[in-house]
């Protein structure tokens, strides 16, 4: 089910398209949820929920329907083919939303990978790609041994005092500082400080972007709330901070001119590839990544290692697996190696459920950059189109068993090759196509790290949510569980 020229609109066997002579359907005729005049759906939309709306609205009318949004009509595609097709079409067919863009620039972002579309995308990938291959992210791992100990430390102070343990907010300390270790060669020590850390900044910034892509009137270009000023703040602080990262890189380049040839992190080979003649990469570009790198890396990351451990509460028999598997492997050495990190089949397998059950991406908008057709859709050059990655992923018709939590079928021993295999092509955690994830290594190991720490050194005793039910979603760009308290106890020797 490929975008393809009006002229040859594409046949699967999940969607079987227009029949011969039958023609493509247009963005007005199809269904969706009833709006009003002039508005459409924009105030329907609750941007906490709106994931769960638009996956309900796509049981209600099919896996293509419409939304308005004032004079804009959106596509909302839920046929996980389609979708990765779309996401396979980029940099050329489709980009991020221009609305990302221009909210993005007007918050004082820089550009980075994320955001850049285009020769500029291109040029800047390269870049980042080579800084987060397996053979560097190897070669970091010193750093991410640190700091895993710092967590550890973190949390068997709270095990001593029997305090509940914040698991998003230490779990966002423990990214923070894994990325800035590894992608800057920067210090910074979020774990052992209970201070004003950048990490409180970083925070404000995707939940804001967010709230202001989705708001169908931008109020705070007129009045500024406490909390747009205490935005303003923060975006000056991270931007000071990243100014002040890349001041260190290029002094140890100074000092070293050897660094040049070998870079030693990913911000000393973005400035040495910023410095070539005719590279095309700018000051702004390289603190653009920087910043896209502790966003990226802080959110994302960290909500999943929170999912897994709820997942693995919620399901006595795996989390006993995942413990079992981890003290085995890891025994008691004083720290985790690599070596131990590549046999923790099981702890990585529920890692991949855990992203098929609770993706921190369960949608993706892009933006059509030319005159296409997905499925049996024409779509115009400039639709934006909500790409749904869990609908099918979760869907009975699918995947047996959908709703479980079952980490085995990322495994061998997990049924069937035919079954074994339907979350695998399903699943989309990372993206796909030129564009997926290129942080998708490093990220499989933070949690890898995550978990051992906690499994090997500590017992739970409880994760627990405000109302004692199974933790609710929230959306604010990334998928978050709500008030995950974790409380352990330290293992006994």
């Amino acid at each position: 089910m490929t975008p393809t020229t009006l002229a040859a609109p594409p046949v699967t066997s999940a969607d079987p398209g227009p029949t011969p002579g039958r023609p493509l359907r247009e963005l007005a005729s199809l269904p969706g949820p009833r709006g009003l005049p002039l508005l459409g759906n924009a105030l329907q939309i609750d941007p906490p929920r709106f994931h769960l709306q638009v996956e309900q609205w796509c049981r209600e009318f099919g896996p293509y329907f419409k939304l308005r949004m004032g004079r804009f009509t959106v596509l909302v595609v839920g046929d996980h083919e389609a979708v990765a097709t779309v996401l396979r079409d980029r940099p050329d067919g489709f980009r991020r939303t221009i609305k990302l863009e221009l909210i993005g620039a007007e918050m004082g972002l820089q550009p980075g990978v994320f955001g850049a579309n285009g020769e500029v995308w291109r040029r800047q990938r390269r870049m980042v790609m080579a800084g987060f291959d397996p053979a560097h992210v190897k070669g970091y791992f010193p750093s991410m041994q640190r700091v895993a100990s710092r967590l550890e430390g973190r949390w068997r102070k709270a095990a001593a005092r029997s305090a509940d343990i914040d698991l998003q907010a230490d779990l966002m300390r423990y990214t923070v500082d894994t990325i800035a270790g590894l992608a800057f060669g920067a210090e910074v020590n979020t774990l052992e400080s209970d201070q004003d850390v950048i990490q409180q900044h970083l925070d404000k910034i995707f939940p804001s972007l967010y709230k202001r892509i989705l708001a169908p009137v931008p109020i705070w270009r007129w009045v500024r709330s406490a909390a747009d000023r205490q935005l303003e703040r923060s975006i000056t602080e991270v931007n000071a901070a990243v100014a002040g990262f890349i001041a260190q890189a290029r002094e140890r380049l100074q000092a070293d001119p050897a660094l040049r040839e070998h870079p030693r992190n990913l911000l000393e080979a973005m400035i040495v590839a910023a410095d070539q003649p005719d590279s095309g990469i700018d000051d702004r570009q390289v603190a653009g990544n920087v910043m896209t790198m502790l966003l990226a890396g802080e959110d994302t990351t960290a909500n999943t290692i929170a999912w897994m451990i709820h997942l693995l509460w919620r399901n006595p028999q795996a989390l006993a697996r995942a413990r079992d598997e981890v003290r085995r492997v890891t025994g008691d050495a004083a720290e985790l190696t690599l070596e131990q990190m590549a046999q923790l089949e099981y702890i990585e397998a529920c890692a991949h459920e855990t992203m098929r059950l609770k993706p921190v991406a369960p949608q993706m908008p892009l933006q059509a950059l030319r005159d296409t057709a997905i499925g049996d859709v024409r779509v115009p050059a400039g639709t934006v189109v909500i790409n749904l990655l869990r609908r099918d992923s979760v869907s009975e018709a699918h995947v047996p068993r959908a709703d479980a939590f079952e980490p085995e079928r990322w495994l061998s021993e997990g049924g069937p090759a035919q079954q074994a295999n339907a979350a695998r092509r399903l699943s989309m955690p990372f993206g796909a196509g030129p564009r997926i994830c290129p942080g998708r290594y490093l990220a499989l190991l933070e949690m890898k790290m995550a978990m051992a720490t906690l499994l090997g050194r500590f017992d739970i005793e409880t994760v627990d949510t405000p109302d004692g039910q199974p933790a609710q979603e929230r959306l604010s760009f990334t998928m978050t569980p709500v008030g995950l308290r974790l409380r352990v106890r330290q293992r006994a020797a």
